[in-house]
């Protein structure tokens, strides 16, 4: 892959006797921060919201979570380019493009007047946004002396750890107490000052520039396979998977459109994903867990709050309050691994990630219809344990024997099949969410008869306090449903917590990380 994520000399670093920057170096560093800080809120703000937006444009949850999906494919597509755009047009450049590309992006999903058109925009926000993460840590490095490199990584990346946890308190507060356009509004005064405290504090900076080939051909095709196999994923729960010709369609595109990309990736002299990197151990089991975990993460994130405030009657803000907590922890431990990831095997730290996330999935597995906000609470507490480790740890192991030369090519890979796999895990999750529950209520129906003296107490009881009989039978079918996606959203996490423990296994089949520079890719 010819991206420089996460390079610090992406397109080659400006000298840093620069002159002196106009507002001051903490004011840019501030902007800088803010860039990662958008970009990486905007991945998690509408989680909470998709409710509320589904409902407002007139679809299904279902169909509210490609604004997810949309955004998050998009996004991991642009990666590979940001490399070559940085050597081409300079970093400064790039960086500041795409923050106010972003920031007008904003604007449109917050003007979108149907779920098509903002799917459409937020497949555009995702497009333009890939430079801004390697961006703004490639230039916060760059503004600092050697000596206080470590401090510019420190904000960066407790920026990533910060809007996670924001998002979804954000996003609900929004939800609730404005109108959901707001959640992509609100980067329009801070993707503004952003990009104008940016270009005018580091424009003397400029990295030098050159012309480099492009492998156009291979972009194409990752877009085709990807974008093709998204859509099928997404679509394939309302038209019946393969029973519909569109969806053995969307199959065969992706299929044909990843051995296409696979063959002319192996011959290109230059190709937009470096596919040699799997021929090293370590990044191809590290990659493969990396994402993995990932997948079964991002997963649990969209569709506790979704479950929540379909089926349980919680707000956006309480969803979002729910989730908080277990980023703070995050928050709280990530300074004391980053000090201590050298010392000690990153597989250990690994393992007690996965270790952490399972017990965590086990106790959400544990879930009562009874279940009060501290039973939601508690078990994310666990999982932020898992987070504090887990992103450093794969990303030392998998980063482990790659050369200098070829560290921004395997990160800029590894994050876009991250966040790829994030884009289909949200895809699945929803599917099989939907499909055990309908599987949960056919078997509880029939398990139930009119005639069951249980049943006739039950309408009894609704009859005696106002109800019809028909009005009875709804209420009783509405606490059915409910009962099966309980039961839905048990087996979705009994089954992560399993793949938590035996993704272990794979982690210890990777090599011990031999040493090197650290690894600051930090993951949003």
């Amino acid at each position: 892959m010819s991206t420089s994520a996460a390079n610090p000399n992406a397109g080659g670093a400006a000298p840093q006797a620069q002159a002196a920057i106009p507002g001051g170096r903490a004011l840019v560093a501030t902007a800088l921060a803010l860039g990662t800080f958008m970009q990486v809120l905007d991945t998690t703000i509408a989680n909470v919201s998709i409710p509320t937006i589904a409902g407002n444009l007139g679809t299904s949850t279902d169909q509210g979570t490609w604004v997810i999906t949309s955004f998050a494919v998009a996004n991991g597509i642009s990666v590979p380019l940001t490399g070559w755009l940085m050597q081409r047009f300079g970093v400064v450049r790039t960086f500041v493009a795409s923050v106010l590309l972003f920031t007008i992006a904003s604007f449109l999903c917050g003007a979108a007047w149907s779920l098509s058109s903002l799917i459409l925009f937020r497949i555009l926000q995702g497009a333009v946004s890939g430079p801004m993460i390697p961006g703004s840590q490639a230039l916060l490095i760059s503004l600092f002396p050697p000596e206080k490199k470590g401090s510019a990584l420190a904000i960066w990346s407790m920026t990533t750890l910060v809007a996670p946890i924001c998002g979804p308190i954000l996003g609900g507060h929004i939800s609730d107490d404005y109108s959901w356009p707001w959640i992509f509004y609100i980067n329009v005064p801070v993707g503004l000052f952003c990009a104008f405290i940016c270009w005018n504090g580091l424009k003397h900076r400029e990295t030098p520039t050159r012309k480099i080939p492009i492998d156009s051909i291979g972009l194409s095709l990752l877009v085709l396979w990807v974008g093709a196999l998204q859509i099928m994923l997404d679509t394939g729960k309302d038209q019946d998977w393969f029973s519909s010709p569109v969806i053995v369609a969307e199959a065969i595109v992706a299929g044909v459109g990843f051995i296409a990309f696979l063959i002319w990736e192996l011959g290109e002299k230059h190709p937009i994903i470096d596919l040699s990197l799997f021929k090293n151990r370590n990044f191809t089991l590290g990659v493969l867990v990396f994402c993995v975990g990932y997948g079964v993460f991002f997963g649990g994130v969209v569709l506790l709050p979704l479950w929540m405030q379909t089926w349980l009657g919680y707000t956006a803000t309480w969803a979002g309050l729910v989730a908080a907590p277990s980023g703070m922890v995050a928050v709280l431990l990530s300074p004391l691994v980053g000090r201590n990831i050298g010392r000690v095997d990153p597989r250990i730290l690994a393992t007690i990630a996965f270790i952490a996330f399972g017990i965590s999935y086990f106790m959400r597995a544990g879930y009562t219809a009874n279940a009060e906000f501290m039973d939601y609470v508690l078990p994310l507490l666990v999982q932020g344990v898992g987070m504090s480790m887990f992103f450093v740890a794969m990303l030392t192991i998998l980063l482990d024997g790659v050369p200098d030369a070829r560290l921004p090519a395997a990160s800029g890979l590894s994050n876009f099949l991250r966040i790829t796999a994030g884009a289909f895990a949200t895809s699945i999750t929803t599917t099989f969410w939907d499909r055990h529950a309908a599987l949960h209520q056919t078997r509880l129906a029939e398990a139930t008869s009119i005639t069951d003296p249980r049943l006739q107490q039950a309408m009894g009881t609704l009859q005696e306090r106002g109800l019809s009989e028909g009005q009875s039978i709804g209420a009783l079918a509405r606490e059915l449903a409910n009962q099966a996606y309980l039961m839905s959203t048990l087996d979705f996490f009994w089954i992560c917590a399993w793949i938590s423990i035996a993704s272990i296994g794979l982690v210890w089949l990777t090599r011990r990380p031999r040493g090197g520079p650290a690894v600051h890719a930090a993951a949003d």
